[in-house]
């Protein structure tokens, strides 16, 4: 594994890890300043990193990465302004962009999930996908609705 790979995904497993826990900081209203830093940091770069392969051709992963650069980069915004509600959407569909390939990754690389979905086009693969999508969005949600977290 190249250096740019192992970099790439620490950062990326940081950078979920630290998503996770600023998530659970939107739901109890913990401002946990450096979670969140981390978490922007670590998916920043992580997008950006995925950016130095050769790119040979418009893919899926170069696409998530540029809107997820757009997204971080409206969260960085929200978090100056102290714009709470756009600040937990922006992280939330950050965070959710990690995971997704997080699931695309694991169904290629780790073998026991690849035999279940050798093409990465199975049934299976969709099922983890919108799972992934309706537990982010309902987190989002709750956050918003229970006004427990709130910037500045």
């Amino acid at each position: 594994m190249s250096t740019l790979t192992l970099v790439h995904v620490a950062l990326s497993l940081i950078g979920i890890a630290a998503g996770l826990v600023v998530i659970y900081g939107f739901l109890t209203g913990l401002r946990l300043k450096g979670w969140n830093r981390l978490f922007l940091v670590t998916t920043i770069l992580t997008s950006v990193t995925g950016y130095f392969y050769p790119i040979h051709k418009v893919t899926p992963g170069i696409v998530v990465g540029g809107i997820s650069l757009v997204v971080l980069a409206l969260a960085v915004v929200a978090l100056q302004k102290g714009w709470t509600k756009t600040y937990i959407i922006t992280c939330t569909i950050a965070e959710f962009f990690n995971v997704l390939v997080l699931i695309v990754q694991s169904f290629q690389k780790i073998p026991a999930l690849h035999a279940l979905a050798p093409t990465g086009t199975e049934p299976i693969t969709t099922v983890c996908k919108v799972l992934a999508l309706v537990l982010f969005v309902v987190l989002a949600w709750l956050a918003i609705r229970r006004k427990a977290f709130v910037l500045g």
